[in-house]
């Protein structure tokens, strides 16, 4: 959960989800992430063992960001977190809550 909880990291391993990207291709689907952030995000879940890089020699140089096995082991936890968030949001926001505010538990 401590990976899972790093600020971005959720939005990064999805956005790889789809296969490998490059650098400037995830801070246009991320706007709101600097590239500093970003960078020192994509360092620490590679050093995790989260996500691979691939300098290719081009001129200039591009890098390539692809999950790897971990990585691709996650989605699945993330996609898990995303539903339940979603049907809380919606419990809570229709009012089909069943007293879940005043007792803390939410209706099955």
């Amino acid at each position: 959960m401590s990976l899972l909880g790093g600020v971005w990291t959720p939005e990064i391993i999805w956005n790889l989800s789809e296969g490998q990207r490059r650098f400037s291709e995830m801070r246009r689907a991320m706007p709101a992430i600097s590239a500093k952030v970003l960078s020192a995000r994509l360092k620490d879940l590679e050093e995790r063992g989260v996500l691979s890089r691939t300098v290719r020699a081009t001129i200039p140089p591009s890098v390539d960001y692809a999950l790897t096995n971990l990585g691709k082991e996650l989605i699945p936890a993330i996609r898990a977190i995303v539903e339940v968030g979603t049907n809380l949001h919606h419990r809570m926001t229709s009012g089909a809550t069943n007293g879940a505010r005043a007792t803390g538990e939410f209706a099955a």
